[in-house]
């Protein structure tokens, strides 16, 4: 009946929503996880005195930072398994999508938080008879790295919701399995709602753990 939601039937597909769930935040976990090793490498290379790897650091972070999530996914599904003769599955695309993208804004955190290290500390490592490598390791990199905290759970939150882009290549995460459900028993209503309070809890949990890590590590 017009006007009537049946939020009772929504528990049935719960474990739908569940599988759609669980692909979204493995394909974030993973993805971020590879993206931060990717940013780490290039945002470091970004500061590089070496022109050729400052360079290949700035090219990688500009494409990335510069096309959308969706035409990236796209272009990795369809396009660059007719480039080198391989064809991802689309769990495996997926996290490549979210590991390039967010690895490309992640660079950027790490060259911004090793940048606002003040130059001495590094005059001070080499003071104590550090080379530049373990003045980095162990002096300007635990500081600098206290600092990408906060926005580096931005980006988490930000990647989770990238996921529901990758339903065009076909990942089965929550919003592709949330159309699938909506489409067959036509309760897109309860459905949508159902599948926005999903990323609601999840963005929501992940700020109040990332306000509690700040608290007990005082990052200003």
């Amino acid at each position: 009946m017009i006007g009537r939601f049946n939020w009772a039937g929504v528990v049935e597909f719960l474990p739908q929503l569940a599988t759609g769930l669980y692909y979204t935040l493995l394909i974030s976990v993973v993805g971020l996880l590879i993206g931060f090793i990717l940013g780490a490498i290039f945002g470091l290379g970004r500061i590089s005195k070496n022109k050729l790897v400052y360079f290949v650091s700035s090219f990688y972070i500009e494409v990335l930072r510069g096309t959308p999530v969706l035409v990236q996914a796209i272009w990795i599904f369809f396009a660059l398994p007719l480039i080198i003769g391989y064809n991802f599955d689309s769990i495996t695309a997926g996290i490549i999508v979210i590991a390039l993208n967010s690895g490309a804004y992640i660079a950027e955190i790490v060259r911004g938080a090793v940048m606002s290290i003040e130059k001495g500390q590094m005059e001070a490592g080499r003071s104590l008879g550090l080379d530049h490598g373990k003045t980095m390791r162990y002096i300007i990199w635990p500081q600098a790295f206290k600092r990408m905290i906060p926005p580096l759970g931005n980006q988490f939150i930000i990647s989770i919701k990238d996921t529901s882009l990758l339903s065009v290549i076909l990942v089965p995460e929550l919003i592709f399995q949330g159309r699938l459900i909506a489409a067959n028993h036509f309760n897109a209503v309860e459905i949508y709602t159902t599948v926005a309070l999903f990323y609601l809890v999840i963005t929501l949990s992940l700020s109040f753990i990332l306000r509690i890590v700040e608290r007990r590590l005082d990052i200003q």
